[in-house]
């Protein structure tokens, strides 16, 4: 393979029902750090339907040139026109580093779009550098979270990686950022798209995504059952947040998946986490070590979680959480009487 062919870095702007997820927004800033450091360009591209309105936004994100593959085939995610489409364009442009959020369906358009160039690709990465060579160092959790594994895609190209939502940081966007934009056409294959959309159904809920959230109470396997889930949601209230777990009560069928922060769950990064009768497991602390402000309550004073928290409180989390909860709220009401 000859890599000397290949140029720049690209990353896939994922949009859902025309709105660009912030995940996209996340790679183009580290993409956009990336590209300094070896001198080259970032290239965002943009595919679906009527979506060529969005690609300011991509521009003041980072994106020095826009590729829009605007079809009908592409309103509603499926994954063979998807990789059609991707993969015309990573044959035509040859991208030296491709980058895709790791969401559900950045997970099964990477591995498709691999198998089509034959090349490597790391998954659910947490960390992104490049070396003297020029080789992309692919950083990603292994052996259950007790290591944290490099891997180098030395010889073949594009070098491939899906990133976790929430681990890097989203840039603040330039709208004053110039940028080119070009529409590609790719000569779909009907012939090959044996699967179809019947129809689709949106879940409501009246929540906030975690990794969008400010303030997150969350609660592991000293919190208990629903009745210890009801004293952080009281909790949450009062202080405008958002209540998650680790992964111990999402098996125990106490709170949802959507829930779960940690290695198998989501990465967050909220200006104040309070971390409740969580241990800290090193699965956990993957999803959340990065918080602005971490408080710990735990009755066991040599949990690990202690080791990254800024404020620490040894005790019982039952007692703890509704007084803590009822101060906060005299404090807050005193404050909105003034």
């Amino acid at each position: 393979m000859d890599k000397e062919q290949y140029k720049g870095i690209m990353v896939f702007a994922e949009q859902r029902g025309g709105v660009i997820q912030n995940v996209a927004f996340e790679l183009l800033g580290k993409a956009t750090e990336l590209a300094q450091s070896i001198g080259e360009k970032v290239t965002a591209l943009l595919c679906g339907y009527q979506v060529s309105s969005l690609t300011d936004e991509l521009i003041a994100a980072g994106a020095d040139k826009v590729l829009v593959v605007d079809n009908e085939l592409l309103k509603d995610y499926l994954t063979e026109p998807y990789a059609q489409a991707v993969s015309h364009v990573i044959n035509t442009v040859k991208p030296e580093i491709f980058l895709l959020g790791a969401t559900t369906i950045g997970r099964d358009l990477g591995p498709r779009l691999s198998a089509r160039m034959r090349t490597g690709l790391t998954a659910d990465c947490t960390s992104l550098d490049i070396n003297e060579e020029r080789n992309l160092m692919m950083t990603r959790p292994a052996f259950g979270g007790n290591l944290m594994a490099t891997i180098v895609c030395k010889d073949h190209r594009p070098q491939m990686s899906t990133v976790r939502p929430g681990v890097m940081r989203r840039k603040q966007a330039d709208p004053s950022r110039k940028g080119e934009v070009e529409n590609i056409n790719v000569p779909f294959d009907a012939s090959k798209n044996h699967v179809r959309l019947v129809r689709r159904e949106l879940e409501t809920r009246n929540m906030v995504d975690i990794t969008e959230a400010n303030v997150l109470v969350s609660g592991g396997r000293g919190v208990g059952t629903h009745g210890g889930f009801d004293k952080l949601r009281e909790l949450a209230k009062t202080i405008s947040g958002e209540v998650s777990s680790s992964r111990a009560m999402v098996d125990a069928g106490v709170i949802g998946h959507e829930r779960q922060v940690g290695q198998t769950g989501k990465t967050v990064r909220p200006d104040v986490y309070f971390a409740i009768g969580i241990s800290g497991a090193i699965q956990h602390l993957a999803g959340m070590e990065e918080s602005n402000f971490i408080i710990a309550i735990n009755k066991d004073k040599f949990a690990p979680i202690f080791q990254v928290a800024d404020l620490g409180v040894v005790g019982d989390l039952h007692k703890i959480v509704p007084l803590l909860t009822e101060r906060l709220r005299s404090e807050m009401e005193g404050k909105s009487s003034k």
